[in-house]
């Protein structure tokens, strides 16, 4: 074989460089003639791997350069097409690159993934490039195998961060919410200025003033001038012996009494003094409710029905114990804040409509819904709710009791569907009509794709078909109605 025959889909003499890629400038000058074993002997010692393939795709020859690869099945790859010797994902490119080549288009390496015996795969790196006028085609691997593994071991030493760095998130989320719910008064204090740093409610409460106007501010000023010299005293032996006994401090704003007790730590090279209060033996702490209405809030914390107050939004103020359960949470920081539709009533306008009734007529009783559960659960309920539109703060008080423990009747069981139109009936007068359509539709799309998941055994790409969707589609519905349980990994190939 010529220089002319292997170098016309190799080399160029016109031009030293094309789309980017150095070429040689004179092959015929520098190189001269070389026959077919010299080529040979080139293109071997270029590659892991070098397969000539003829104008049918079909391996007709091959050279392998690495000795690892012996292992795997090249040997026999001799005789069958190309593009069987990869996995399936992989055989689109090999046509991409025999249909490249055989049109003499600039080669673009491409990976692709052949399988061994064991069940498992080696990726290899291959360019193809045409081989004269007699339609064979070269192409030129290189063995990914080590680059693969140093991927994986980047993508383990990643995931090892992020768990790390997730770890040390969840301890520092459990240390704000010990330090938020905390009721005893606790301040966190520079020892190098002596600002407070950190400051958590029950001080604010106990200082009677602002957690803004806390933070930032120097210890010492929060209280009398004769308080600030004892504070500093105490500040003084907490520096050079690590304790110091309990002192009695005066506030500067309330003139309240308080015992002051800290200690000393260290953080980040900075040393820190944690300061607690409490008020003084004799002293009159914050204003405490009375008998009556602290029995009557420790009913309903301990009440069997949940009970949530929201504002008119359905913003979450509190919530008991009984409701947590239901929405399967742990703690109401969990969902202080938050919209109550988020756990109560079916995806739509139900919520909607329940508030917007309720805030009109002051009332509802027995409003049969549902509670979504943070994992998944469905639990069936009865609502009822009233509106306290007056005073400083409105807002809407809701009961939910579950009644999906009510034992059944003899009635044949209500299909789904008969259940749902029998709560948008309900509604007819309370709601305007375009909202019981609009929540019609979504009720009976929800129901067909939940039928065509079943009919498919959960297979969403048979599903979306079933329906007529494209997938992206159908993961967008399962996404709104509640019926997405895992992501989905786009296979990139």
């Amino acid at each position: 074989m010529s220089i002319g025959a292997v170098g016309q889909g190799i080399m160029t003499k016109s031009t030293a460089v094309h789309d980017g890629v150095m070429r040689f400038r004179a092959p015929e000058e520098t190189i001269g003639d070389l026959n077919a074993a010299a080529a040979a002997n080139v293109i071997a010692a270029a590659a892991d791997i070098a397969i000539i393939i003829d104008s049918d795709g079909i391996v007709r020859d091959l050279a392998l350069s690495d000795e690892d690869l012996s292992v795997a099945p090249p040997d026999n790859w001799v005789g069958k097409p190309w593009q069987e010797t990869v996995t399936t994902e992989s055989k689109p490119k090999i046509r991409e690159m025999l249909a490249a080549a055989a049109e003499d288009e600039q080669p673009r390496w491409r990976q692709v993934n052949h399988p061994t015996p064991e069940g498992s795969s080696f990726p290899i790196r291959y360019a193809a490039i045409p081989l004269g006028d007699q339609g064979h085609i070269v192409a030129i691997g290189r063995d990914m195998r080590m680059m693969s593994n140093l991927q994986q071991r980047l993508i383990h030493a990643q995931q090892t961060m992020e768990q790390e760095y997730a770890r040390l998130r969840h301890t520092e989320t459990r240390y704000r919410l010990l330090f938020q719910m905390s009721s005893e008064p606790v301040l966190i204090i520079n020892a190098a200025n002596a600002k407070v740093t950190e400051a958590n409610p029950a001080s604010a409460r106990l200082l009677e003033r602002d957690i803004d106007r806390i933070v930032g501010a120097g210890f010492p000023q929060l209280f009398d001038s004769r308080s600030r010299k004892e504070i500093q005293s105490l500040f003084a032996a907490l520096g050079s012996s690590g304790h110091a006994d309990s002192i009695k401090v005066r506030s500067a704003e309330s003139g309240a009494e308080f015992t002051l007790s800290a200690s000393v730590f260290r953080q980040d090279r900075a040393t820190l003094f944690l300061a607690r209060l409490s008020p003084a033996e004799g002293a009159e702490g914050p204003a405490t409710l009375g008998k009556e209405a602290t029995n009557l809030l420790s009913v309903v914390e301990n009440a069997p029905e949940g009970f949530v107050v929201t504002t008119t939004d359905g913003k979450i103020l509190t919530a008991n114990t009984a409701f947590l359960e239901l929405a399967q949470l742990a703690v109401p920081e969990q969902i202080r804040g938050e919209s109550l539709d988020r756990w109560l009533g079916r995806p739509g306008v139900e919520f909607n409509a329940l508030v917007h009734n309720l805030i009109e007529n002051g009332t509802i009783r027995l409003f049969e819904t549902i509670v979504r559960g943070q994992y998944g659960s469905t639990t069936e309920v009865e609502v009822s709710a009233v509106a306290v539109l007056s005073g400083e703060t409105p807002c809407l008080g809701f009961v939910i009791r579950n009644v999906s423990g009510r034992p059944a009747g003899m009635e044949a069981p209500e299909h789904p569907m008969a259940r749902s139109v029998e709560k948008l009936t309900k509604l007819v007068g309370r709601v305007p009509l375009r909202d019981l359509v609009r929540e019609s539709t979504d009720m009976i799309e929800k129901l067909c794709i939940e039928a065509a998941l079943e009919l498919t055994n959960d297979n969403r790409a048979s599903a979306a078909e079933l329906l007529g969707l494209s997938r992206q589609s159908l993961y967008a519905k399962l996404h709104r109605y509640g019926l997405l349980d895992s992501d989905s990994v786009p296979d990139n190939g």
